[in-house]
């Protein structure tokens, strides 16, 4: 299989040391050589600074591992040739371009994945099969989490300069932490409308917000809230569920899932493996593209769940914008 890696930060270098590792070895990679990673591990991989020369080649896959708002200037044209689209998260900072894609993709018969990889959590996993079992009854309440100090990231780095803190890549908390709209879509369903604050409250330098916090309405009833920063120490993953007959809490720290359910009158630690790495996240997404590029799977996370989490994205900023509750219909439909 022929892949490209469009990108060299440090998504694009876990992607590529992921695929070696697993025995791939047609790869090229795509730079615009603004990345501050040491090149010394890429030495013997070919580097192309003109896409077309990457799209002569004609891959079987693109990793789009470049800053959120370059996404679309790969995508497209590697879709519009057929090839299949692992799409790191968000697809986009805005979503006019990306009905584009859509209609490259349906002629082409190109798929899209989009690299939500907390899907993959085997403590997510266990709280989505535990709600499809009705373990706490009714779901009434849930709030999440998710706090990190940005200048911590990547220590190799300026973070003034990288994609999450500049407004023209598509960065801010809500773009750059956005996981969350999506495993909550994934568990609770479709958000209906949102009501959200956004702000940039840190001395850190940056041109984009730092925080977030939204109350997020569902088409079921249901409604939660969700925090983001780059701001806290030590980082915080949590979510917290209540339902009528019981509480389930994930904490990304162990990953283990905490059960209290009202018929037992006790909490419960359901544990995953003690021998579970982060990476792991990441091998089980890829194996699961690369089977999408052989014909045997469709996508688990679809460019529609892509489009869900960015309209989101976008109906927090426009609330916060009008000090109002927005409803999802208002933002652009695909």
């Amino acid at each position: 299989m022929k892949i490209c890696i469009a990108g060299f930060g440090s998504i694009g270098r876990r992607h590529l040391r992921n695929l070696l590792a697993i025995g791939e070895k047609d790869i090229v990679l795509f730079r615009t050589h603004q990345g501050t990673l040491p090149e010394d591990e890429i030495s013997n991989i070919p580097v192309e600074t003109d896409f077309q020369k990457v799209l002569d080649q004609k891959p079987d896959a693109l990793f789009v591992a470049n800053p959120t708002a370059l996404h679309m200037q790969v995508a497209i044209p590697a879709a519009k040739q057929g090839c299949h689209i692992f799409m790191e998260k968000p697809i986009s900072h805005e979503l006019e371009q990306v009905k584009e894609l859509i209609a490259v993709s349906e002629a082409s018969g190109a798929k899209t994945f989009v690299g939500f990889q907390f899907r993959f959590h085997p403590g997510l996993d266990m709280i989505s099969n535990l709600l499809k079992e009705n373990a706490i009854g009714q779901v009434v309440n849930f709030t999440c989490r998710w706090g990190e100090y940005l200048p911590a990231w990547h220590p190799w780095e300026d973070y003034r300069k990288s994609y999450t803190a500049r407004k023209d890549l598509g960065g801010g908390v809500v773009n750059t932490l956005s996981h969350p709209l999506d495993y909550l879509a994934w568990l609770f369903g479709k958000v209906d409308a949102v009501q959200a604050y956004i702000q940039h409250i840190s001395p850190l330098e940056l041109e984009v917000e730092d925080t977030a916090d939204a109350i997020l309405q569902y088409e079921n009833g249901l409604s939660g809230t969700a925090h983001l920063d780059y701001l806290q120490r030590p980082p915080q993953h949590t979510l917290e569920i209540v339902g009528m007959e019981g509480t389930m809490r994930w904490n990304n720290a162990d990953g283990h899932v905490q059960l209290y359910q009202v018929s037992k009158e006790s909490w419960e630690t359901l544990k995953i493996a003690d021998n579970f790495d982060r990476n792991e996240l990441f091998l089980s997404e890829m194996h699961h593209f690369l089977s999408v590029c052989r014909g045997e799977v469709e996508p688990s996370c679809t460019l529609n769940d892509g489009i869900l989490a960015q309209q989101l994205a976008l109906a927090i900023h426009k609330s916060s914008n009008e000090g109002r509750k927005v409803a999802l219909s208002e933002i652009l439909t695909l």
